[in-house]
């Protein structure tokens, strides 16, 4: 046996000493350190089989609106600002369409309208936003069936307008690729949503070519022989067929909204590393998509022909195949300046798998988070599959990120490529604090150089003698979201009577720019304090006068949504109050204990 000489063994047994001191120390310091300011955190929806949502097919309005919320709310009360609806399953529509049949997901059978006519999708998309939350439409481009049988298809369908269109592949029908009409239609119908509904991206899921089936061959012959100009290899060519239908939707959304991003959520493993692809990750997957999708994510992102990638991940760190921490390491080296989304597969741990049995820890989602959060701000955020298995709060998991990992707000991530001028600062923002009330009430500045308005706002909030720090974002008190042409209002009812506080408000405009703040201080020393707000240019730590003026006629008994218009009038503000019960939804979500 090796033996440790006497200095050798002092010495390890010090820097065991060390270390086991420096750990805890090591752990406050993680604990300490702020969560990332600018984090995607998201889930996808499927209406597809009715996996998330509608709950039941041929549901009323009000019932499946009903249970949208529910997950919203779910969402919004785990931290989530961004979803993932499925609004194209199968060649069909969640929303008014001239060009497709309404979705027997939504209304029990295909083709039918829902009762009284409804359009969920401007409802879906709005009620999204009122959380704070983005609303990514979710497309499937090729799908047009999940079985063989087309009897129960509305005579809209386009299987039943253009079956030329069509090739049947393991008891499926699907879109053709390779037809130039094909990539046209399907273009068509995405930027027909794109142009009347205020969706903010365009996504697609993994389902490119069908997945391989061994013995099966996809009987897309004539079409190779008829569509081949430059003479490719079959496999050059589907991946030729693919690209192209990226490339031109790529340009067409950003001529038609340059807000609206476009982002691809293909299968984790682009290809595998060998002597043909030395670029590829060091994994052993079965159908990587270059090769067996056609789907060159890759030159996807090289190209710049999508915005954003949410590689699905959905193995364990210790999956020996396809290993987490390998796929995020190659990722983040190649996704190109773009952003990159990690897809988690939170249903995992609802299985009771034997293959990938780490699922099982309720540790297991937490650590991905965090490795994704060490290579610091590569990995832009989580999108989680899907909705329900994150509703369902699977070993205690939800409820960890929500008390932990993701007990701050986070703002979407800048897309500097689509627009990287922020908004004006906020105009004639006042504060009046009367008792342990404090209301804030402030107006949109004018448009941007580039004739962005603000969308939404932040509010920050920090004590008298804490030196303010706008990157942190557990300092955001509340992100309020007006209606369109409203003032802004906030009442902060946790402040603590007699504390002097320093408030910095900003604007956003739709791609999360972020303007300067305007900043407002109370000393907490007077019985009523009216303060304008200083100047974007004023130094940090200066503050404005503050005024005194009549108490404000609204108490914390009486209201906790204030309503507050400004008229330009040198030291008049006018306060008006609507009585309400219940916290509004930002202070709910945000507000300090």
């Amino acid at each position: 046996m090796f033996r440790f000489p006497a200095a050798g063994l002092f010495c390890c047994f010090l820097f065991f000493l060390i270390a086991g001191l420096a750990g805890p120390a090591r752990a406050q310091a993680d604990e300490d350190a702020p969560p990332p300011k600018r984090e995607l955190r998201a889930f996808w929806i499927a209406s597809v089989a009715n996996i998330d949502w509608p709950v039941q097919r041929g549901q009323s309005p009000a019932l499946y609106r009903r249970d949208y919320l529910k997950l919203l709310d779910a969402g919004q009360q785990a931290g989530l600002n961004a979803a993932f609806v499925q609004i194209r399953p199968v060649s069909d529509a969640f929303y008014k369409s001239g060009l497709e049949p309404w979705s027997k997901y939504l209304t029990g059978q295909q083709g039918k309208a829902p009762a009284g006519d409804d359009d969920p999708l401007p409802f879906l998309i709005t009620e999204a936003h009122k959380r704070g939350m983005e609303f990514h439409a979710w497309f499937n481009p090729y799908r047009a069936t999940m079985d063989s049988v087309t009897r129960t298809l509305a005579p809209s369908h386009p299987l039943k307008q253009h079956p030329e269109w069509f090739i049947k592949y393991n008891g499926q029908y699907l879109y053709n690729p390779g037809l130039p009409e094909v990539r046209a239609y399907i273009k068509r119908v995405i930027m027909d949503v794109v142009r009347r509904y205020d969706i903010d991206a365009v996504h697609f899921d993994d389902y490119f070519y069908p997945y391989p089936e061994a013995g099966k061959v996809l009987p897309d012959a004539a079409a190779f022989r008829a569509h081949n100009p430059d003479s490719l290899k079959l496999a050059d060519w589907r991946r030729q067929n693919v690209n192209a239908l990226i490339h031109d939707l790529h340009d067409s959304i950003r001529a038609a909204k340059r807000w609206v991003k476009f982002g691809i959520s293909p299968f984790g493993v682009w290809m595998n590393k060998s002597k043909a692809f030395p670029e590829g990750s060091d994994t052993r997957a079965g159908q990587p998509s270059y090769a067996n999708l056609y789907a060159d994510t890759r030159l996807w992102l090289q190209k710049g022909w999508i915005d954003y990638i949410v590689p699905q991940l959905y193995w364990s760190t210790n999956f020996k195949l396809c290993p987490y921490p390998v796929l995020v390491d190659w990722w983040v080296k190649n996704r190109f300046d773009r952003h990159l989304y990690i897809g988690h597969g939170t249903y995992r741990m609802l299985e009771s798998t034997r293959s990938d049995t780490t699922w099982r820890n309720p540790r297991e989602l937490p650590r991905q988070i965090r490795l994704n959060r060490s290579y610091g701000g590569e990995v832009g955020g989580s999108v989680f599959f899907s909705a329900r298995s994150l509703v369902k709060n699977p070993l205690g998991t939800t409820d960890s990120l929500r008390q932990d990992l993701f007990r701050a707000p986070a703002l979407v991530p800048t897309m500097p490529w689509l627009d990287a001028v922020p908004p004006q600062p906020v105009a004639n923002a006042v504060l009046s604090r009367a008792g342990r009330q404090i209301t804030l009430g402030w107006e949109s500045g004018p448009p941007a150089a580039d004739g962005d308005a603000a969308t939404y706002y932040a509010l920050y909030r920090f004590d008298g003698d804490e030196q303010p720090t706008p990157n942190d974002p557990r300092s955001i008190l509340a992100l309020p979201r007006p209606a369109p042409g409203n003032p802004g209002a906030y009442i902060d009812t946790t402040a603590v009577p007699g504390q002097a506080y320093a408030y910095y408000l900003t604007a956003f405009d739709r791609l999360h720019n972020e303007s300067r703040p305007v900043r407002l201080f109370t000393s907490g020393k007077l019985p009523v304090e009216v303060v304008k707000a200083g100047s974007p240019a004023v130094a940090a730590g200066t503050p404005p006068p503050i005024v005194m003026a009549p108490p404000v006629a609204v108490t914390p008994s009486e209201a906790d949504l204030v309503k507050v218009k400004i008229k330009q009038a040198e030291d008049k503000v006018k306060v008006k109050a609507e009585a309400k019960k219940k916290r509004g939804f930002f202070a709910r979500l945000f507000g300090r204990k």
